[in-house]
Order: C-alpha cells, then sequence, then structure tokens
C-alpha cells in the first residue's frame, strides 16, 4: 500500500515540474495581428482671391511748452482725424496707444513736450484711399498700411481645405495603382495650417484717387495628411 502512494506521489510530482516547465500555451502561442494595410499621403490646396477689406493706422503727434499743452493739441487734432475717419467710411476704430515725453537740447535740457495718439482702423479696400486722404487732410501726420486681406478668409480657407483632401486622393490613387492595389476608406486626417499670401497681380487699381492702393491677388493654402486603407 505504502508503495503504491508513493508511485502516486511520484507521478504528481512529475505532472506538476511539466507543468511548470513548459507544455507549449496554445492560447499565448498566437501571432500577433498584422498591422493595418494603409497608404499616408499630404494634400495641398490652395485658392486665390482679390482682398476686400483694407487695415490702417492713422497718427497724430503734437508738441508743446508742457505736457499738458502737448496732450490738449494732440486731443483736439486727434478728434478732427477720428471724425474724417468716420465719413469717409472707416469702420472698426480703436486706439492703440497714447504716450507723452519730453523733447530735449543739446545740452539735454528739457524743451518741450510731444505728444502722440495712434488709432486704427479697417475699411473697404475700395475705399482705402479716400480714407487715407481724409485722415491726412484732418492732421494725422503719421500713417501705416494698409494691410489687405479677405473679409471672407474663413470660407476661403475652407474650400483650400476640401481641395487639399482631393489631391491627398489623387496622390494615393495614383501610389495604390502604381503598387496594383485600390483605395478603401479613409481611416485618419490630419489638418496642417496656412496663411494667405499676396501674389502682387494687380487686380484692381484707384484711378481717381491721390493715394494710389492696388489690390493684388492672395492665395490661400491649406494641407493635410491623409492615411486610406488599401485593397
Amino acid at each position: 500500500m505504502r508503495r503504491l502512494l508513493l508511485v502516486v506521489a511520484v507521478g504528481l510530482t512529475l505532472v506538476a515540474l511539466a507543468g511548470a516547465v513548459g507544455l507549449p500555451d496554445l492560447a499565448g502561442a498566437q501571432d500577433p495581428a498584422p498591422a493595418a494595410d494603409s497608404i499616408t499621403v499630404t494634400g495641398l490646396g490652395s485658392v486665390t482671391a482679390v482682398p476686400d477689406e483694407a487695415q490702417m493706422s492713422f497718427g497724430v503727434e503734437t508738441r508743446g511748452a508742457t505736457a499738458k499743452a502737448a496732450v490738449a493739441a494732440n486731443a483736439d487734432a486727434m478728434r478732427g482725424v477720428i471724425n474724417a475717419l468716420r465719413q469717409s467710411g472707416a469702420r472698426k476704430i480703436a486706439t492703440e496707444w497714447v504716450s507723452v515725453y519730453p523733447s530735449t537740447g543739446a545740452n539735454g535740457d528739457v524743451t518741450g513736450y510731444a505728444a502722440s495718439n495712434s488709432v486704427s482702423a479697417v475699411a473697404d479696400a475700395s475705399d482705402a484711399p479716400g480714407v487715407i486722404d481724409a485722415a491726412v487732410g484732418a492732421g494725422a501726420n503719421d500713417v501705416s498700411g494698409p494691410g489687405l486681406s479677405s473679409s471672407d478668409a474663413d470660407a476661403l480657407y475652407r474650400q483650400a481645405l476640401s481641395k487639399a483632401v482631393d489631391e491627398a486622393r489623387l496622390r494615393a490613387q495614383a501610389l495604390a495603382k502604381a503598387a496594383g492595389r485600390s483605395l478603401g476608406p479613409i481611416t485618419t486626417m490630419v489638418e496642417g495650417g496656412a496663411e494667405p499670401t499676396p501674389m502682387y497681380r494687380a487686380a484692381a487699381e484707384a484711378s481717381d484717387a491721390s493715394t494710389p492702393i492696388v489690390p493684388g491677388e492672395q492665395e490661400t493654402t491649406a494641407t493635410v495628411s491623409v492615411t486610406f486603407s488599401l485593397r
């Protein structure tokens, strides 16, 4: 009886050792799933448009024996400039800065004070020449701009983005065909950014204004990275 129990115990030990040392684990021995079969391309889309808005800045600098006198003179002059801007069709008029600073002579002594004030304004590109002339006529002695842009910039960018996706699809189709494959659905898309850039092609000109403004066509571009599955 003891011999039988000993034989059984040895048998159980051998089975346990076999499990520890390694019978094949059929569940864990499966090959990993293959990676998705896909292709990734970058598409570029662009649209052109003539800008219809102009952003400008108008400043006034005045001088006086005291800071108070310089500021008072500046306030009077700037009120005239702002009124002229409104009457000439400018909009979104906003103060950019106001400053007062001393003027000094050759020996460093204060000889007076200067005050400056600057406002920004937006106008239709076609009205920009008249707006500039009106502001200068009213006393503006510091003018910068115009910065030309399109009022529908967001819509133009969306059009460029759509063209970028179309371009990506055409590129992917060409690559897939060369490999003897065909495109499946889009799996991922990543949008890239872009800025409108001037193309310097004249599209319109203010012929009767003393300050000529010539808007050129602007190109709005967009990029997108697209991944397609392959069949």
